[in-house]
């Protein structure tokens, strides 16, 4: 039920800017590391200081969520219990996500693609200051879909198994990916182990996400069997091992088609296309696809209370 209440808190609070998010705190931490430990030096060396990063991070991550819930716990029962929810719902993005791709359909539909591209500059990490129209429906839901994922379904994947210390660990994961895990020069060898790391821990809950996206699509009436297909189909097309797979769902769930090329730091990058374009995209498709996200994880918070309440 602690899950629970965390869930709700999420879905009532979401993530205001004035505060201090442990998220971005562990961004902070993350990024004075990397000013400290990073260097132009030899491959295994780079992979090394990287390695040690993680490790500092994540035992930081760890330690303090561990530390804050025993203590908390030892001054009151319901204090550690209040903490616990607390901790456990900085890790669900739900409310956030669904905030931000409501902001960018807003802008859409004031026929606003100048304010449309900033909201969704908020979101990507791609160039956005020269996509068209359709090319900011698509990346928006496509960030959706991807976002559900590791945004809300794997942190409430690992609260299940291991509660607010687990999941933020997740987290701590997650942004080191999202920081360094890139395939650049900059990065390639430093941020080697975090994105392996992230792959590994993105495996299980991005396959959940998936089926989730399904039944979600079959409940409301979406293209359930083009989902499955697409999913089947396009789901191994990215070089990540695990962020295709909710994307390809949702193409297909929506019949339209998404990703593929696109500008990072004015340089193109070929990257595939998912789904097949059955639909002509349209604005609306953002709020079913919002809508499709929060159903996807009001079925994972179920089910994950029913499968332990079973147990």
């Amino acid at each position: 039920m602690l899950i629970l209440y965390s869930y709700i808190l999420d879905l009532l609070l979401g993530d205001p800017c004035w505060f201090p998010h442990p998220v971005r705190i562990i961004g902070k931490i993350i990024n004075l590391l990397d000013n400290l430990l990073r260097r132009k030096q030899k491959k295994w060396i780079e992979r090394i200081k990287g390695m040690l990063m993680f490790f500092i991070v994540v035992g930081m991550a760890w330690w303090c969520v561990s530390a804050l819930i025993e203590y908390a716990g030892r001054l009151h029962v319901l204090l550690g219990k209040t903490v616990w929810v607390f901790l456990a719902y900085t890790t669900l993005a739900t409310r956030d996500l669904y905030k931000h791709g409501k902001a960018v359909l807003n802008k859409l539909n004031h026929n606003d693609l100048k304010g449309a591209r900033e909201k969704l500059s908020l979101i990507v990490g791609r160039d956005t200051k020269m996509l068209s129209k359709n090319k900011i429906i698509t990346a928006t839901i496509e960030s959706i879909s991807e976002n559900t994922a590791d945004g809300i379904i794997a942190p409430m994947f690992y609260l299940f198994l291991g509660g607010p210390v687990l999941a933020m660990i997740y987290k701590a994961v997650n942004t080191l990916d999202s920081m360094v895990g890139y395939k650049n020069e900059k990065y390639i060898h430093f941020g080697w182990f975090s994105a392996k790391m992230d792959d590994v821990m993105n495996y299980i809950p991005a396959r959940i996400t998936g089926i989730l996206i399904l039944s979600v699509a079959f409940i409301t009436g979406k293209n359930t069997k083009n989902s499955f297909r697409i999913m089947l189909r396009d789901g191994k097309k990215h070089s990540s091992p695990n962020s295709a797979i909710s994307e390809a769902a949702m193409a297909g769930a929506l019949g339209i088609q998404i990703a593929g090329p696109c500008n990072y730091q004015g340089k193109l990058f070929e990257y595939p296309y998912l789904g097949d374009a059955l639909k002509t995209v349209e604005p609306e498709m953002i709020q079913e696809s919002l809508v499709i996200s929060v159903l996807t994880s009001l079925l994972m918070i179920t089910t994950g209370i029913l499968v332990q309440w079973a147990l």
